[in-house]
């Protein structure tokens, strides 16, 4: 066998053996990209939430907003940063199978920074159709309960999605409280 031979088989391998190595890499690279939080489970345990208060306004003349508002505390050594916007989800867990859902358009009130072992305070809109009743109508305070119990009605609770920091923060229903103590103040 000639040099020029040996060579010429020398490289053949050598390229060949590289061109094996870099396909085996760049698919292991493809599958699980440097970064990649699509294998990354969610934190359910970084903020804990507490139901605060909720609130009832006339947006305009045709629709109207709930207002729920939240206590957050973060159980972590970081800082978290809730902003509406690409990679932040707000969605309703249904009572009936505990499915998730954006049937009803909710969104954040505001941008909430949470810093490290601290509380803050957050805020949720439902915003819908709904023609805002007379004061002197009879069936005022009726009518705006109805409203509220048709928005919450088969909702467990809501979930707030932040696929940035793979965080999951559940917003626990307290709708069933707020029917018994409307009940009750009649």
């Amino acid at each position: 066998m000639s040099k020029r031979s040996f060579y010429a088989i020398a490289c053949s391998a050598a390229v060949g053996l590289v061109l094996v190595i870099f396909f085996l890499t760049r698919t292991a690279a493809l599958k699980t990209p440097p970064g990649d939080t699509a294998n990354k489970s969610w934190n359910r345990e970084a903020i804990r939430a507490t139901y605060v208060a909720s609130q009832l306004r006339e947006t305009d003349k045709t629709h109207s907003t709930l207002t729920l508002s939240y206590d957050l505390e973060n159980n972590t050594d970081s800082d978290f940063r809730l902003d509406a916007g690409p990679g932040f989800v707000v969605l309703s867990r249904l009572e009936a199978d505990g499915s998730l859902s954006q049937q009803e358009p909710v969104r954040l009130s505001y941008p909430v920074f949470l810093p490290a072992r601290q509380h803050a305070r957050l805020a949720i809109e439902i915003t819908q159709t709904f023609a805002w009743p007379s004061e002197d109508n009879p069936a005022y305070i009726d009518k705006l309960r109805e409203f509220v119990k048709q928005r919450l009605a088969n909702l467990q609770e809501f979930v707030l999605f932040d696929q940035s920091s793979r965080t999951e923060v559940k917003l626990p229903g307290v709708w069933q409280q707020l029917q018994e103590t409307a009940q009750a103040s009649y």
